[in-house]
This record gives structure tokens, sequence and C-alpha cells, in this order.
């Protein structure tokens, strides 16, 4: 897999929109705290743009993607928020040129179509972080400061990956597994399916999140990836934050526990549960596409590999 270079104080952020737009008052907030962080920042023109939920129209996000892949003063590119229409691009990035200019590429939730979309076509690692808007605007806790910034400017292994302090992670199936470490959103992984961009588990961590889903729903996309053969194609699978998924009628729907025993145990994979990667804060910074061992029995999920070079 290509690497983006290790980040340094000092060095350029190119900021993208490639999904939904938002407020001018949190684009200059996104900037003004990735600058305060020690980095000079490029904002990209999708920043400013709108064209009803997007910001701006498919070509228009494209093409700003493309041009900071591109961009020599450009040294890692940001996503500004997800939201929704990464997939509505996907056919429009310029995956030779990425892999001709490898970057440290950041952002999650609706971004995940492109990780995996870069992952697969480009052969780059991206990194599954906070994002500028989403994360950066209201100031970011020193927890996830810390977990992005290893992430991208250390050319080392991350190593353990640990929760929080405080918050459990939890055996859900025993087991050791290695492989890639892929994955990210569920909305996502499941709208992808049956396109040139559909995730490849084969013998890889596959890791998952959500936000905002009624069990029942979760149960629809979990079950799309089974029947699809993803779930037993991964070597092992992590369970991230999923905020907000609750039953509104507990007494009329299946808990989102039962959901994940139903569907998920009977494969008998290393699975853990409650890592705190997703919509969560505060949230962990992982690779896509870098080497992990996952070892249910200990709790433990270690990045063997450096997600920057």
């Amino acid at each position: 897999m290509l690497k983006g270079k290790a980040l340094k104080f000092g060095d350029t952020i190119g900021v993208v929109a490639p999904a939904s737009p938002t407020t001018e008052e949190k684009v200059r907030l996104a900037q003004e705290q990735l600058e305060a962080l020690g980095f000079k920042v490029k904002m990209g023109k999708s920043c400013y743009g709108r064209h009803g939920y997007l910001s701006g129209k498919d070509a228009y996000r494209a093409e700003d993607m493309n041009q900071m892949f591109q961009d020599p003063s450009v040294d890692g590119i940001m996503c500004l928020r997800g939201g929704y229409g990464t997939p509505k691009i996907l056919n429009l990035l310029d995956y030779d040129l990425i892999h001709s200019n490898p970057k440290v590429f950041i952002g999650y939730s609706d971004i995940t179509a492109i990780h995996t979309a870069i992952n697969q076509k480009s052969g780059l690692i991206t990194i599954h972080g906070p994002m500028a808007a989403s994360d950066l605007a209201g100031g970011i806790d020193s927890f996830s400061k810390e977990s992005l910034l290893k992430a991208i400017m250390e050319s080392v292994p991350m190593g353990d990956i640990e929760n929080p302090k405080g918050v459990e992670v939890q055996c859900f199936f025993e087991g050791k597994a290695q492989g890639q470490m892929i994955g990210g959103n569920l909305a996502l992984i499941a709208a992808t399916m049956g396109t040139p961009y559909e995730i490849d588990t084969k013998g890889k961590i596959l890791f998952l999140e959500d936000i905002g889903e009624e069990p029942y729903r979760v149960d629809r996309m979990l079950t799309q990836l089974a029947l699809a053969g993803k779930l037993e194609d991964a070597a092992g699978i992590v369970l991230g934050d999923w905020n907000d998924c609750e039953p509104e009628n507990p007494e009329e729907s299946l808990s989102l526990m039962e959901v994940f025993e139903e569907i998920i145990l009977p494969y008998q994979k290393p699975t853990v549960l409650n890592y705190k990667i997703g919509h969560c804060t505060p949230k962990i910074t992982v690779p896509i596409g870098a080497a992990a061992v996952l070892d249910a029995d200990q709790k433990k999920l270690i990045i063997t590999e450096a997600a920057v070079c």
C-alpha cells in the first residue's frame, strides 16, 4: 500500500467538501482551528459551494478533490464534513492521479465511500479521523487531537489502539485475526454494494460504525453485507461507536445488541465491541488499509503498520 508523507507542523493541509455544505462561519472556524494546531491551510473552492444539500455540483466537488491531490503545495487533505454526496463523485475522481500523488487524506462518516474507493483503486492508506468543520471548528478535545496527530505525523505504527479512560472494550467473540484495517460507516458501505466501489473484506479486519439508525435499519444493512459474503470473508470485526442507534419504541424493536448477536455472532469471527471510532467525542483515529492485529481475547486492536512514511 502507498502512504502519504508524515505531516509536520508548518505543512499545508488542503480542506475539501466532497459531501454536504456548512456555514461560512463554520468554514472560518475550521480554518482557524487547523492553523491553531500548527498547520498552514488551503481552503478548497468546494468549502464555499452549495447546491441544495451538496457543497456544489458533482463535477465541481470532484474537481476540487483532484486538484488538491495534484497541487504540489498541499501536503495533506482533510474533509470539511460528511453529510451526503460522496458516492455521487466516485466515478469522477482520478484514481491514477491520486496513486501518483499519495497524500494523507482524512475524514469519516460519508467520507467512507471515498476511503474505500481510494484504498482499492489507488492503493493508498487513508485516515479515518476528525474533520475540519464537524470536529475542529468547535475545538477538538485533547484525546482526539493526540490520536489524530499520532496517525498523521509519526511514521511508525500506531500500536495498541486505546479507548478513552473509563470506556471498556468488550470481547464479542473470541479469537485472533490479522489483516488490513478496512471499513467505516455502515450506511456508506451498504450503499456501494453492487458497484465498482464495493468493499473487499477478504482476509481483512472490518470496522463498522454509524449514527442515528434504528436497529431495524442496522439489521437491514448488516444483512446486506452478510448476504454479499462480506462478513464471512472478513478475518475479524471491530464494532465502533453507534451514536443514537437505540430504538425509539424499545417494546416493538430488537435492541442493537440483539441485532449484532443474530447477524454477526453466527460467523464466529474474532469480534470486539465499543471502540470509540465514529460519530463520538472523544474519537479514535485509525488508518484504513494499514496492517493490524485483532486480539479479541485480550480486547486489543493493534496497528502494526505505519499510516504515513
